[in-house]
């Protein structure tokens, strides 16, 4: 059919030709007052197609053409209504058609006017289109690209071709468009996850265009990144028949912008092919404004992202919600093989990682084997996701390391618990219509520092399996009235769908007390805090916030808190206990003959965990550097180093108590 159809246009376009050198040639052979590329004088033209034997007959012939060209030119004319071409405008695209699939037309072409490809002048002469221009910039073969204009040399009249993607869609050989390659990447359409909209969006989609014809509609999906967008418009595109290609906006530039877009509509057109755009540049750049747009297209975003409005298409904003437990072990199954032979452990790591699809296809590309791999890839993925906003700490620490009083401990325990089973927890629809906000696992550990407050975060990120990030307050405090509840809101939005923990240390320079309003400055300081306090009620992650000083936490924030815990210095047991450990990780068998003075330094001499770490490493390289045992001496000088830190020394009678006890 296609054969047949190419075969015809090119057909009348080589009579229309012939019919224009022969009357040249007639022209030519009388007064030679007119001669090539001059128009036709449409009376004498009809005369002579009459009465001319050579004119007759191929007016008979084109004549014959013309009459069944609708019925043998399908493509032709789903062309025209796709694109809104006129029958002069598909003139045209049959002339530069057969220009380009018959070659040997480019001896007629230059016979009829001189130039191996149509004119513009040419086209108007051999179809009657008069003066009137036929290819203006308002004009669909020009906004859409259908043809091009080619200089033909200097002075010379532009010649028409037609675009080659378009060539190839009546040969057949149409695939995508040479602009969108490597830009544009097939979407092949998966089965939905259970909470997915996509029959209620693809009704309401279907009514939309039953109410309003195939008016173009713009689907808005937003999910966090990996949370399957693109495959959730391939679903929705493959209920509506169509296929889908996602388009990546960051890999293009502002100047080819675009010509993009109106190339990705005429593919869509084309092919009957849906379009999803991604990338950031997707939602900063202007929309242009298109002869027609194709009736459906998705902009793919992050919730509170909306792209710049399409002035040819009408927004349906579609939140894709997170996925459940019963959906990640249903795409740990199905993507690795291995998790077949994991049992019960594929449910505990769907518990424990809110691993999004694209989490899951990238641990089932590394081919993991077990659920530590699993767990250790997803881990990796989080790494460098907040970039310099935070630092990733090193979690080395287990319960045992932890030197606290009971009390505090089953707190933290609680913490853990709660962290492990939260995913679940907030599945349940009683609890979620009861806590519409406020899902978020917070704690503030206050003390002095030195207490473990660091390390308890350190733990309980080990133990729920997460990294741990430092917030860097240099990235997030401002001096700009709003700027810092903004660099917060940055962080936290991008933290919240990562499996992680955020540590905010010194708290207090972000959620300190409200201050008594005296002046404009204290007003708009106020309101700071109070959107750090929205987007702290918003949060749905594990945060811990670490202060020196409770007191300095504004009691807002405090209430909103799922736990407050206090740090208190170390007692005596606590102490003996603290140097034990510490000096027994480092001396090992060596520690022995030092109890009495370990007993003595825990009663007599009041420090922090941290300061007794890093006194007995004082006191290890002092020993070394002695080429000797680790000696009460070495241990207080590691002890009077520390003190010094804070502008004391050791006095003379916590000197000869520790000696003394040797």
């Amino acid at each position: 059919m296609i054969d047949r159809e190419l075969q015809t246009i090119a057909a009348r376009v080589r009579l229309v030709l012939y019919q224009q050198i022969a009357w040249a040639e007639t022209c030519a052979s009388g007064d030679g007052a007119r001669w090539r590329d001059r128009w036709i004088e449409r009376d004498e033209w009809r005369a002579w197609s009459a009465s001319d034997e050579r004119g007759r007959e191929l007016a008979e012939a084109r004549a014959r053409i013309e009459a069944g060209l609708s019925e043998v030119t399908p493509r032709l004319k789903r062309l025209a209504e796709m694109f809104g071409l006129d029958a002069r405008e598909v003139d045209v695209v049959e002339a530069a058609l057969a220009a380009a699939i018959s070659p040997e037309l480019a001896g007629a072409f230059v016979a009829a006017c001189g130039r191996a490809l149509p004119t513009e002048s040419l086209i108007a002469s051999i179809f009657d289109h008069g003066v009137r221009r036929v290819v203006t910039p308002e004009s669909p073969l020009a906004r859409w690209e259908l043809v091009r204009r080619i200089e033909l040399g200097p002075g010379e009249p532009d010649g028409f071709a037609l675009d080659p993607a378009i060539v190839d869609w009546f040969t057949g050989a149409y695939a995508i468009d040479g602009v969108l390659v490597g830009l544009a990447q097939p979407v092949a359409p998966r089965p939905p996850l259970t909470g997915w909209p996509v029959a209620e969006v693809g009704d309401r989609i279907v009514a939309h265009w039953s109410a309003d014809g195939p008016s173009p509609l713009r689907v808005v999906v937003c999910a966090p990144p990996g949370a399957g967008r693109a495959t959730f418009a391939a679903a929705l595109a493959e209920r509506l028949q169509l296929a889908l290609i996602a388009i990546d906006a960051d890999a293009t530039d502002d100047a080819s912008w675009p010509s993009i877009v109106r190339r990705a509509h005429r593919h869509a057109f084309l092919t009957r092919t849906a379009i999803a755009f991604t990338g950031e540049a997707a939602l900063l750049r202007g929309w242009p404004r298109l002869a027609a747009a194709f009736p459906l297209t998705f902009a793919c975003c992050e919730p509170d992202r909306m792209p710049a409005p399409a002035p040819d298409a009408t927004d349906l904003v579609i939140e894709l919600p997170p996925t459940t437990i019963g959906d990640r072990v249903a795409l740990w199954r199905e993507l690795v093989p291995a998790a077949s032979a994991w049992n019960g452990e594929v449910e505990d790591l769907a518990r424990r990682f809110r691993a999004s699809p694209a989490d899951i296809a990238h641990a089932a590309r590394r081919a993991v084997a077990t659920p530590a791999e699993a767990g250790s890839v997803i881990g990796e993925r989080t790494r460098d996701q907040l970039g310099d906003l935070a630092a990733r700490l090193e979690c080395p620490f287990s319960w045992d390391d932890l030197v606290l009083a009971p009390g505090v401990i089953e707190v933290l325990r609680d913490f853990e618990y709660e962290g492990r089973v939260r995913t679940a927890l907030w599945e349940e629809p009683g609890l979620r219509r009861l806590f519409p906000q406020g899902r978020g696992l917070f704690a503030l550990f206050t003390g002095a520092p030195g207490t473990g407050k660091t390390m308890a975060a350190q733990v309980l990120a080990r133990e729920l399996g997460m990294p741990l990030y430092r917030i860097s307050l240099a990235t997030v405090v401002s001096k700009y009235i709003g700027e810092t509840a903004k660099n917060l809101q940055r962080i936290l939005s991008r933290a919240e769908h990562l499996d992680a923990v955020l540590l905010f240390d010194e708290a207090d320079a972000l959620f300190g007390r409200r201050t008594e309003i005296k002046d404009a400055h204290d007003r708009y300081a106020n309101t700071d805090t109070n959107h750090l306090l929205q987007a702290i009620e918003a949060y749905a992650g594990i945060a811990i916030l670490a202060s020196n000083k409770r007191s300095n936490i504004d009691q807002a924030f405090t209430r909103r808190l799922r736990y407050v815990l206090d740090f208190p210095r170390p007692d005596a047991a606590q102490r003996r206990a603290l140097w034990t450990q510490v000096l027994g990780a480092i001396a090992g068998d060596a520690l022995a003959p030092l109890d009495r003075t370990i007993d003595a330094l825990a009663s007599a001499i009041e420090l922090t965990g941290a300061q007794i770490k890093y006194a007995a490493l004082a006191a290890i390289l002092a020993a070394r550097r002695d080429q000797h045992s680790v000696r009460a001496t070495h241990l207080l000088r590691g002890v009077d180093r520390e003190l010094q830190k804070d502008g004391r020394s050791l006095t003379e009678r916590e000197r000869a108590l520790v000696v003394h006890a040797v």
